[in-house]
C-alpha cells in the first residue's frame, strides 16, 4: 500500500514539477530578463552619398562560415534594392579578385575548429592578397565556441595572428567581430534541468561565447573598429536585451524571433546585421 502511495506522489511531484516548468519557461522570451542597451543603431540613412562610394572604391576580404553567408545574403538584398550602395560582391577562391574594388568572401577553415579558420585567414593574406586589401575580417561561428572550448587559447591565437597581419600589412584596416550567439533553450527538458541545477548544453555553449567575446571587447574597444554582432544578435527591436542568468550572472542570447533553427539567422535579421555591417563599413572607409 504504501509502495502505492509513494508511487501516485511521485507521479503528482513531476506533474508538478511539468506544469511549473511550462508556466515559468513555457512563454520563451517573454520571461527574459532586460536591460537598457546603449550602443547606436545605424542606419542606412546616415550614410552620405560620399561615404558609400568611398565604400564601393574598397578592396574588403571577409572570411566567414555559414552566419556570414547569412549577412552576405541580407548585404545582397540591400544592395540589390538601393541604388546607392553598389557593391561588386564575390565570393572567391584564390587573391586574383583583389585586382579591383570588390567586397570578396569565403568559407573559411571548419567549424568546432577555430584555430582552423585564423590559420585559413592568415594564409589568404599572405597568398598575395594583402598587399591589396584595404579591408579585413574574419568571424568565428557559434559552432566554433562550445561548453569545452579553451577560450584563452582560441583568443591568444586570435590575437597574435591578428597582431602579426598588423604588423606585416600596416594598411590594411582589421575589424574584429564578435562570437554570434546561439538561442536561449525553452520547454520541459532544459525547465527541469534548471530547476535541478542541471547543465544545460547551449547556456553553457553561450558562456563561453559570450566569456571570447569580453576578450575581444576589452582587448580592442575604442582602439580598433568592432562589430559586435553579439550584441545586435541579443537586442530586440524595443532596445531591451534578452538575457539568461546561470550562478547570479547575466548571459545575452539570441532572440528567438531572429532565428529559426536557433544559430543561423532569418531572413529579416539577415538584412538587420547586414545592414548594419554596410553602415560600419561606410564609415570606416571614410577614414582611409
Amino acid at each position: 500500500m504504501y509502495k502505492k502511495i509513494d508511487s501516485f506522489l511521485m507521479k503528482e511531484f513531476i506533474v508538478y514539477i511539468i506544469i511549473l516548468s511550462i508556466g515559468i519557461f513555457g512563454c520563451g522570451e517573454k520571461a527574459m530578463k532586460t536591460t537598457d542597451q546603449n550602443r547606436p543603431i545605424m542606419s542606412l540613412n546616415d550614410i552620405s552619398t560620399t561615404a558609400w562610394q568611398k565604400l564601393s572604391q574598397q578592396r574588403i576580404y571577409f572570411g566567414h562560415q555559414s552566419v556570414g553567408s547569412n549577412i552576405i545574403d541580407g548585404i545582397t538584398k540591400i544592395t540589390g534594392s538601393n541604388q546607392a550602395t553598389k557593391l561588386n560582391i564575390v565570393k572567391i577562391d584564390d587573391s586574383r579578385a583583389f585586382d579591383q574594388p570588390v567586397f570578396a568572401h569565403e568559407d573559411i577553415g571548419k567549424n568546432e575548429w577555430p584555430l582552423t579558420k585564423t590559420k585559413a585567414f592568415r594564409e589568404r593574406l599572405q597568398s598575395g592578397a594583402g598587399e591589396k586589401i584595404d579591408i579585413a575580417f574574419l568571424k568565428f561561428c557559434f559552432w566554433d565556441i562550445r561548453s569545452k572550448t579553451d577560450v584563452e587559447e582560441v583568443f591568444k591565437d586570435y590575437k597574435e595572428t591578428l597582431a602579426s597581419l598588423k604588423e606585416q600589412y600596416p594598411k590594411i584596416k582589421f575589424v574584429h567581430f564578435t562570437v554570434p550567439l546561439m538561442t536561449h533553450p525553452t520547454g520541459i527538458t532544459p525547465a527541469i534541468k534548471r530547476i535541478f541545477n542541471l547543465p544545460v548544453e547551449w547556456d553553457l555553449d553561450n558562456i563561453k561565447r559570450n566569456q571570447l567575446n569580453r576578450l575581444i571587447r576589452s582587448e580592442y574597444g575604442g582602439k580598433e573598429p568592432i562589430f559586435d554582432i553579439a550584441s545586435i544578435e541579443s537586442t530586440l527591436p524595443d532596445g531591451r536585451r534578452a538575457l539568461f542568468s546561470n550562478q547570479g550572472n547575466d548571459y545575452p542570447y539570441l532572440v528567438q524571433g531572429y532565428t529559426e533553427d536557433g544559430g543561423h539567422l532569418n531572413q529579416e535579421a539577415r538584412k538587420q546585421v547586414g545592414e548594419q555591417l554596410l553602415t560600419m563599413l561606410a564609415r570606416l572607409s571614410e577614414t582611409l
